[in-house]
């Protein structure tokens, strides 16, 4: 019986194998986050303000309490945070970009399968050395913190609902509270009709009811598929050929959609591995839905070429 390790050995994402090799000693809650903070393109003779920052996020973070569940040391989450800052302005002012990735393991396995990987690149803050980086659910502080939560509970939304079917939800829900707190501040990345790839498109594509199957989807692709892969491989490439129809259905009508967009900048490269080794009627099946709405033809072409 083929086993999962052999046919995603190949699979390797830079910012999720930096995350997962992270092993923090911090006293963490729920997350195990590698921040990291690249400053080249920023003119300025004072870089330790840059390590502070780094350090400063990720204690955010790692130590804040995100829920009101038990973590113990080997459950926490590992997820990165990789910060491109482009600009300073003014002296603490920063403007970046960010990718926010995640994983989790799969049952059975030393597997860590990638379950966020998402740039944002509208990302305007402010920092001073040694700021305390202060957070309120309720009230929109600044826009550091505010960033900085509404991508914990994505995280944390994304991991439970990869365990429950919809059990993410509450985390969504707050990520949503935070989007709505900051949206009257105008700053980039919070607004309705700014952009189709900004944070309020991400939480309202999550929480959309005209899009519960691709939340769906995350439970059956994780925990009633890869999770089952080593006893029954066959039967959870049929699964999870079943959840890319369903991403093809949501797609149909939301063409646009940044949640679909984010599933395969997240999964293209673990689907061409777990497909590749398919019988060839499943192969041809989920080749062609995948070209038919992901633009990563090249990726996908090595599915029929093995």
């Amino acid at each position: 019986m083929t086993s999962l390790m052999p046919l995603l050995k190949t699979f390797r994402l830079s910012v999720l194998i930096m995350l997962v090799a992270w092993a923090s000693s911090s006293q963490a809650q729920e997350l195990n986050c590698k921040v990291t903070i690249n400053a080249d393109q920023v003119q300025t003779s004072d870089r330790a303000i840059f390590k502070d920052m780094e350090r400063a996020i990720a204690n955010f973070l790692n130590t804040r309490k995100w829920t009101t569940d038990s973590y113990k040391n080997h459950e926490r989450i590992n997820c990165g945070l990789f910060l491109n800052i482009g600009k300073m302005p003014s002296i603490g002012n920063f403007q970046a970009s960010a990718q926010i990735a995640s994983a989790r393991p799969i049952f059975n396995s030393n597997y860590q399968t990638a379950l966020l990987n998402f740039a944002d690149r509208e990302w305007e803050f402010e920092y001073y050395e040694s700021q305390p980086l202060e957070f309120n659910d309720n009230n929109y502080l600044n826009n550091l913190t505010s960033m900085l939560a509404f991508y914990a509970y994505i995280i944390i939304g994304t991991d439970y609902d990869s365990f429950s079917e919809l059990g993410g939800t509450p985390y969504f829900q707050r990520a949503l509270t935070v989007v709505n707190n900051a949206q009257p501040s105008n700053r980039a990345g919070w607004a309705t009709l700014a952009s189709t790839r900004n944070r309020y498109n991400l939480i309202e594509n999550i929480t959309n009811p005209q899009m519960i199957e691709l939340r769906k989807n995350t439970y059956r692709y994780h925990r009633l598929a890869l999770d089952s892969f080593e006893k029954n491989p066959d039967q959870s490439r049929t699964i999870i050929l079943d959840a890319l129809k369903n991403v093809k259905k949501v797609w149909s009508v939301y063409p646009t959609s940044i949640f679909v967009i984010s599933f395969f900048d997240t999964k293209a490269t673990e689907l061409v591995n777990i497909f590749s080794a398919a019988p060839l009627q499943t192969k041809r099946e989920a080749y062609d839905i995948l070209v038919a709405i992901d633009s990563k033809r090249n990726i996908y072409q090595k599915i029929m070429g093995n």
